[in-house]
C-alpha cells in the first residue's frame, strides 16, 4: 500500500516540487517537511527547538506529522509559549516519533516515543487513530522515516 487518506490529495503531485511524495521520498523527512505546504507550521516548530539536525540524522523513525490546521487547533497565546519555551516544545515534537518504519500492517498498537511517553495507534486499513489524532495521510516515505500526517498536536502526559 502506498500513501493513504483524504488529506494526501492536498500533497503536490509534479515530481519536480520538493512537497510531492517523490521528492519527499529521496530525502530526511525533516527536509521533506520542509517542501510539504501542509505542514509549515510543523517545520518552523521543529526550526525552532532545534531538531533539523537530529531529525535528519535519526535512522528509520516513524514521525506523526500534525498539520498548519492542527496547529491552528491550540490557543494562539498557548502556541506562541510553547514555541519560545524549548524544552516544552522540544517534548512535545519528540512525542511525536517513535523508532522503526512503522507501515501499516504493524502500526497498530502502542508505541514509545523518543519523548520517553507512549502514543497508541487504532484502527485499520485507512481509517487510523493516533490517540485523538486522525490520520489524514499515511505511509509517507522520506529516505529516513515513514510519516503519518495527523489532524491534532499529540500532547505527551505531564
Amino acid at each position: 500500500m502506498v500513501n493513504f487518506g483524504s488529506g494526501c490529495a492536498a500533497v503536490p503531485t509534479d515530481p519536480s516540487n520538493k512537497g510531492s511524495f517523490q521528492s519527499m521520498s529521496q530525502v530526511p523527512v525533516a527536509t521533506a517537511a520542509s517542501g510539504n505546504p501542509l505542514l509549515s507550521t510543523l517545520v518552523t516548530a521543529v526550526k525552532q527547538a532545534g531538531l533539523v539536525d537530529t531529525l535528519n540524522s535519526a535512522d528509520n523513525i516513524t514521525v506523526f506529522a500534525p498539520t498548519n490546521d492542527a496547529f491552528k487547533k491550540i490557543p494562539e497565546a498557548t502556541l506562541k509559549k510553547v514555541l519560545a519555551d524549548k524544552k516544552t516544545l522540544t517534548s512535545i515534537l519528540t512525542y511525536h516519533v517513535v523508532p522503526g518504519r512503522l507501515t501499516p500492517a504493524d502500526i497498530a498498537g502502542s508505541h514509545k516515543t523518543l519523548q520517553g511517553g507512549e502514543v497508541n495507534v487504532t484502527g485499520s486499513g485507512m481509517d487510523w487513530k493516533v490517540n485523538d489524532a486522525s490520520v489524514v495521510c499515511g505511509n509517507v516515505q522520506t529516505s529516513n522515516a515513514n510519516v503519518y500526517i495527523v489532524d491534532t498536536v499529540l500532547m505527551p502526559k505531564s
